[in-house]
């Protein structure tokens, strides 16, 4: 849906092309109440979808299938996506989940999310909010669990929840990341590869970057940033291309030379293009239609792809792959956590732990710095 200020988020349509109104109303608060992405609002509204679907075959009114959500679960893992509507699913034995633990539990956050506020709204009874959430006190906790505070505390969680295995993000080595970049056949291809790679921007945090962003010079303060040496803005901002900060905060990156080059050589190919282009957007369309366009975030994934194949590597490297090597890398060359996390604009330190991917030069550093028992042996003797 796109309002008549500019804003766009996505929504739910019944069979008549009509707007359900209570997905409506649930993603329109995600997208302006809670400042949420409007990739957010797709996400939420295809899962919606599919609880409306499952709740159409199974003959359930979707106000009242809340105690149903074991069976909702059960068919989310093996219903495929051009399923019958609700319609019920046979896998038969050792029949391949559709679905895994991670995509089921998000499917789950947004349904919960939907019924609550049909509750808040008035929409279906508030004894389904019990149906979906358990609620405790911390009676049960042990004692060194609960605090010495003497008041009453509540918690809540979730009832219906997939157990999901533990994996770790990987990163993309440096000689991965290396072979991307000797991939590249344009500068605004290597510099884009370089700001994912050696600053750590996310992929949509790279295409939303402004021209405004980027303070490539010794001294900025002639405009009016007082931040030292070469470095860039990371602003939250509606951007023509549907990019998005995922972080609510204003973050400043240093950049090194290597970038700074990289940046000069594009600023030359998109002038050899396009001429004096009125873009403000940092990357945009050099060789497909329409030219001067701002880069789509599908047009990152596609590119890191294409590199991927084109350097032959033996694995497909993902564009959240590369900001997972800068993290690694800004530890490795010495910085502590707390580094990495202005670096990398997490609002806390535990949002930084998974970018935690020590080489194995560094961990076999480690045990070598451990002293030796060796002189305890040899006093023994």
């Amino acid at each position: 849906m796109r309002l008549p200020s500019g804003d766009c988020y996505w929504t739910v349509l019944d069979d008549d092309l009509k707007v359900v109104s209570v997905a409506d109303g649930y993603l329109r608060e995600v997208r302006f109440g809670r400042d949420g992405a409007e990739s957010t609002t797709e996400a939420y509204a295809r899962a919606i979808v599919l609880f409306f679907r499952w709740c159409r075959g199974a003959g359930l009114d979707w106000r009242t299938a809340a105690d149903r959500l074991g069976s909702f679960i059960l068919w989310l893992r093996h219903a495929p996506a051009d399923a019958p509507a609700g319609g019920w699913v046979s896998p038969g034995p050792g029949a391949k989940p559709v679905r895994g633990a991670r995509r089921i539990n998000r499917v789950l956050i947004a349904v919960r999310g939907m019924l609550v506020f049909a509750s808040a709204s008035g929409d279906i009874p508030a004894s389904v909010v019990a149906q979906i959430y358990e609620v405790a006190d911390q009676r049960d906790l042990p004692p060194e669990a609960a605090g010495s505070d003497s008041g009453m505390h509540y918690r809540i969680r979730a009832r219906h929840r997939v157990k999901e295995p533990k994996s770790n993000v990987d990163r993309a080595s440096d000689e991965e990341a290396v072979a991307l970049l000797r991939a590249c056949r344009s500068a605004r291809d290597l510099f884009l590869i370089l700001v994912m790679a050696r600053v750590g921007l996310r992929r949509s945090q790279a295409v939303g970057l402004h021209r405004e962003d980027l303070h490539f010079m010794v001294d900025s303060t002639a405009l009016g940033c007082d931040f030292p040496g070469s470095h860039l803005h990371v602003v939250r901002r509606r951007n023509v291309n549907g990019a998005w900060s995922k972080s609510r905060h204003s973050n400043v990156i240093p950049v090194d030379r290597l970038v700074v080059q990289a940046h000069d050589q594009y600023v030359f190919e998109r002038r050899e293009i396009l001429g004096d282009d009125l873009s403000d957007m940092v990357f945009v369309n050099l060789f497909r239609e329409p030219l001067g366009a701002a880069m789509r975030l599908d047009a990152v994934n596609a590119l890191v792809t294409a590199l991927t194949k084109r350097a032959k590597l033996q694995r497909h490297i993902k564009p959240h792959m590369l900001r997972h090597t800068f993290g690694s890398n800004v530890v490795d060359a010495g910085a502590d956590l707390d580094v990495l996390q202005a670096l990398l604009g997490h609002g806390s330190p535990l949002s930084s732990k998974p970018y935690l991917h020590p080489s194995r030069q560094r961990l076999r550093e480690a045990v070598e710095r451990v002293p030796s028992p060796r002189i305890a042996l040899e006093e023994r003797r």
